[in-house]
């Protein structure tokens, strides 16, 4: 069963065992449109939720880039692989660390930390992502950088696998974690599993699989938006009709364009609704360098379902 034409945000449980772009081939499918995208990628070993942008919904792709990600990861001590996951050669080989040896490191690795993400990622040096690099036999500098550990805990212990939930900042790499602490607690690590469950406010257990697709679709809504923590215009329909034209925003919006409870005024993006149609996504604006909101990405003059 397809559904041409529909657009939305899809929760998708990914499999082990394919890539991310891959599970994109069953959705495509399923809606029978070449515009579907993932917001963030998770490694071919790993399972969890992807958050996935069907149709026009691609478009706001950018909505989702810093969300924060939560992680139950195994940890498999003793061996570290060269991908940091269970699909490498092993590459070096130490003890089995106690457990209170890798507790007492774990305070090092909560909060801002600097990390150096894996050789085999999809980071761009040079213009080349590093992984490619890898293969030619060339060994590329992976420079750390700034990532944010909100929490880290230890779920259980069952050497040499160690099971732990990590909720952390967009562009962490769980597999440089796992390696980094046990290097800390004296030995070495790589991860044997790895599940996402949760992308911003999105849960795992709201997800799907691949056999329900279409009737799991969520619309481009204001219950989307609100799940994103960002505000909401309603405009009349005279109002959308000079919206869709591109007409000044202060002329459309009103006093509400600049005068945004505290709450909202750091708020990056908002999206454009019909008043008469709270599910009506006319647009959505972007907040500029002045603080002034812009024109972002405008849909038809009568919503994404219009022409």
């Amino acid at each position: 069963m397809t559904a041409p034409g529909q657009h939305g945000l899809l929760l998708l449980n990914k499999k082990s065992g394919v890539t991310s772009f891959d599970s994109l081939k069953e959705v495509k499918r399923a809606f029978a449109t070449g515009k579907a995208g993932h917001t963030g990628t998770l490694d071919k070993f790993a399972t969890g939720l992807l958050a996935v942008l069907v149709g026009r919904g691609v478009k706001l792709a950018s909505l989702f880039s810093g969300l924060d990600k939560e992680y139950t990861a195994t940890v498999r001590f003793g061996e570290e692989t060269d991908t940091l996951d269970p699909e490498g050669a092993v590459i070096a080989r130490s003890p089995l660390p106690p457990r209170n040896a890798v507790e007492a490191v774990l305070d090092e690795f909560r909060g801002d930390i600097m990390q150096a993400p894996p050789a085999y990622s999809a980071i761009h040096i040079g213009g080349r992502r590093a992984h490619e690099l890898v293969r030619e036999g060339k060994a590329p500098e992976m420079k750390k950088r700034p990532v944010t550990i909100h929490s880290l805990e230890i779920l259980s212990w069952a050497p040499p696998e160690m099971t732990a939930r990590v909720r952390c900042s967009a562009g962490t790499y769980i597999r440089s974690l796992a390696r980094d602490i046990a290097i800390a607690a004296g030995s070495s690590a790589h991860l044997s599993g790895l599940v996402r469950t949760s992308v911003g406010a999105f849960r795992l257990e709201d997800s799907t699989g691949t056999e329900n697709l279409v009737d799991a679709l969520r619309p481009l809504d204001r219950n989307l938006f609100q799940a994103l923590s960002l505000p909401c215009f309603l405009i009349d329909d005279r109002a959308a009709k000079d919206f869709s034209h591109g007409k000044p925003l202060r002329q459309i919006l009103g006093p509400q364009s600049g005068d945004f409870p505290a709450a909202e005024k750091l708020a990056r993006a908002a999206g454009v609704f019909r008043e008469a149609s709270p599910g009506d996504l006319l647009g959505v604006l972007e907040r500029r360098e002045d603080g002034a909101w812009g024109y972002g990405h405008v849909f038809a003059a009568g919503g994404i379902d219009g022409a």
